[in-house]
Order: C-alpha cells, then structure tokens, then sequence
C-alpha cells in the first residue's frame, strides 16, 4: 500500500495538482484502497489543527505582511544604510542586513524577499550594480527569514515533533546570523571585483537619525523574542503583541498605512494561512497513514542498514531535505519530512532540537534552488527580469548557503 500512495502522489503532482490536494487525495484513495474507514481522514485533518501553538501561524503571517507593506522595512533599510553604506558594494550588505533585520520581524522568506526589494532594487539599479546578482542577493537572503526567529516553518515543526517553540527559536538565531555573514562576505568579493560604488557617506549624524527614524522597527524583534525568552509570554501570545504593535506602529506612528489597506493585508494574509493550515490538516492525515503503516521505523532500518557511519547517514538525510525543498514548498515538506525522519535522526544521536533546526536550514535553501525557488519568483517579479537571469546569478551565494548548511548539521555533531 505504501508503493500506491508514493505512485499516487507522484502521479498527482505530475498533472500539476495544488499540494495540499495531492497529499489528501492520494492519501485518502491508499486507505481506502487498504480498507480503513475513510473516517479517519477528517478526524486526523482535525486532530492535526488542534493545536494551541498553532495559533501562532496566523498572527505571525500578518504581523509580516502589516510590516511588509508599511514604512518599517524602508526605514530599517535606511539605517542600514548608515552603517555599512559606505563600502564597496555596501549597498549588497545592507541588502542583507536588512533581510536579517526583517527576518527576525516577519518569520516568512517570501515576505522577506519581497519587502526588502522593493526597497532596495530601484536602488541597486540606479546606482549600477548588476540586477540580477542583486535580486538573487536579496533572495538568498530571504532565506534567513525563516530560520531567525520568529518562523512559522520552526512553530510546524515544534507542534509535529512536540519540541518547545522557544528553544527552536533560541537555536535558530546563530544559524541565521551566520548565513547572514556568509552572504556578507560574498557580497563584499563582488564588490571589489566588480568595482561597486560607496553608498552613503559613514556619518554619525545619519546613524543617529535614521536609528531614530527605524527606532520603532528595531523594537519590534527584542519585544517579541525578549518576551518569548524572558518567559512573559508563550510564542502564540508573542505572536498576537506582534500583530497589535505592528497595526499601532502603521496606522498611528508611521501613520504608512489606511484602514482600507489594513483590510486587505488582512484578507491577504488570511488566505494564505488557509493554505498553510489546509496543508497541516492533509499532511497530518498522512503522517498518520506512514505510522500505522510503521514506514518511519523502516526508513530508519534501511538507511541504518546501508551505513553505520553516522555522518555519512547525515549526509544522505541533508541531500533528501535539500531535494525535497527543490520540488515542495517549505510548510508541505516540512510536515511529510519531519514524522519519517526523526526516527531516523533519534538512533543517529541527533537531538529534537538539532535536527529541527537541520530541516528547517535545509528547506529554506531550497527557497532559492529551482525548480520551485519561491524566493528567486519573488525577486523576479520585483526587479523585473528574467527567472533564468535570476537563477545564474543565486550560484555563488547558494554555495555559500550549503557551506554554512553543512557547519550547521556536522560541527555540533563533532563537538557533542
């Protein structure tokens, strides 16, 4: 039975079926063709919502596109600005920088993407860097924000592998801050070879101004990580301060944004946590499905069987999350991965933790690897180029991003 649902969904997702449909679907015809009554579809669809930390998802998907469409993310840019502006080909590291300040703001790489480059793209063109190594840059480094906290790939995690939100999220922020910095140190290469112009003039002035002018946006990440790791409030409580800071910063400080926007925003983001939450229901069903038809444990055994040398296993289980991030967006490969590999991860010696923060690192890469590339389409469509264009340009940073990816899975291995 477990060949006709891997057959299914395969054949599914050929003929260009939604995702979520693909997993319901070919999960639904496997147990009926394996005779379980099909009422243990909508009880797991239930049962796999029906989780308090979940409520973090929408909260946190609207707190990033309120922050996304407002005058936050431009001014955090500007401050960034100020500060590493000056160098050549400064304008690249405050690309990144700003998408690692926005990371820790909205927990979602496309709405990072999207909100730093409209900022910043017009900007880079202008000032003559290359377009399309600059829109790749910004999609590499949209990467981040689902890997320093807040991240709703990390909250679908916890809740799937019944791990604290917390201490994902407390691991998450060195990973980021070092994919950040190997971005940083590409960026700079490129702009002494490609002799980049200086940005804005280090002035301390300016830092000072634009710190206050982005003072609001600055806030916003020690608000809502101080609270989580100061224990004041859980993740989920966290994520609604978020969304009521975030339309108090908008509508009466920044006063960026209508009423009539703020409608639409929310609208938006209620439809895309629809799908996220419909992708949860269907993927449940099929977690459910692989226990009781105990494919985890055999997974474990096999992959055991091949190798009993635990980094080469490592490696084996990277390549598998990195090919899957190339073909499934990140929430539907994170919720079919995480229940067939943790087994597997638990007799390699890897903890719940760690192993979180593998995959989540893992599927965002696959962010900016085509075919799916979620990231590289967003930047696409911001800088108004070619997709192809895009995806010769992302080569060097995603090196970079698998190098980092690989400190993050082997050097804790080492040490512990």
């Amino acid at each position: 039975m477990t060949l006709l649902l891997v057959a299914l969904f395969v054949l599914f997702l050929l003929m260009g079926i939604p995702v979520a449909i693909v997993i319901g679907a070919a999960t639904s015809m496997a147990l009926n063709a394996a005779n379980v009554p099909l009422m243990v579809v909508p009880q797991q669809m239930f049962a796999g919502i029906n989780s308090f930390a979940l409520v973090a998802v929408p909260m946190f998907v609207l707190a990033g596109d309120i922050m996304a469409h407002g005058e936050i993310s431009r001014r955090l840019v500007a401050f960034a600005d100020a500060i590493f502006g000056f160098v050549k080909g400064g304008l690249s590291v405050v690309s990144v920088l700003a998408g690692m300040f926005f990371a820790a703001i909205s927990g979602s790489g496309a709405a990072t993407t999207a909100a730093v480059g409209a900022s910043l793209v017009p900007e880079l063109k202008r000032k003559g860097y290359d377009p399309a190594s600059a829109a790749s840059l910004i999609a590499a480094s949209g990467t981040i924000g689902v890997v320093i906290p807040p991240s709703v790939p990390m909250i679908l995690y916890a809740v799937i592998a019944q791990e604290s939100v917390a201490k994902l999220f407390l691991n998450g922020i060195i990973p980021g801050v070092a994919m950040g910095l190997g971005l940083i140190g590409i960026a700079l290469v490129q702009g002494h070879r490609r002799a980049y112009p200086r940005g804005t003039e280090l002035n301390i002035r300016t830092i000072l101004k634009t710190l206050k002018s982005a003072s609001w946006g600055l806030m916003a990440p020690v608000i809502i990580l101080g609270g989580i790791f100061s224990g004041i409030f859980t993740p989920s409580e966290a994520a609604a301060v978020a969304v009521n800071y975030a339309v108090i910063v908008s509508l009466f400080i920044y006063r960026d944004l209508s009423l009539r926007d703020l409608y639409r925003i929310v609208v938006k983001a209620g439809v895309t946590t629809a799908v996220i939450m419909f992708v949860i229901a269907a993927s449940s069903v099929l977690s459910w499905t692989l226990s009781n038809w105990q494919v985890p444990g055999a997974i474990a055994d096999f992959a055991l069987s091949l190798s009993g040398n635990v980094y080469l296993l490592l490696l084996i289980v990277m390549l598998l999350i990195l090919l899957t991030g190339t073909f499934l967006e990140t929430a539907s490969a994170l919720i079919i991965l995480t229940p067939m590999l943790l087994p597997l991860a638990a007799q390699m010696g890897l903890g719940t933790v760690h192993f979180g923060i593998i995959i989540v690192v893992g599927l965002a890469i696959g962010m900016v690897t085509p075919p799916v590339a979620v990231n590289l389409f967003v930047a696409s469509t911001t800088a108004n180029l070619p997709i192809e264009r895009i995806i010769r340009a992302v080569i060097p940073y995603l090196a970079v991003l698998l190098a980092v990816y690989l400190l993050i899975a082997f050097v804790p291995l080492i040490l512990g």
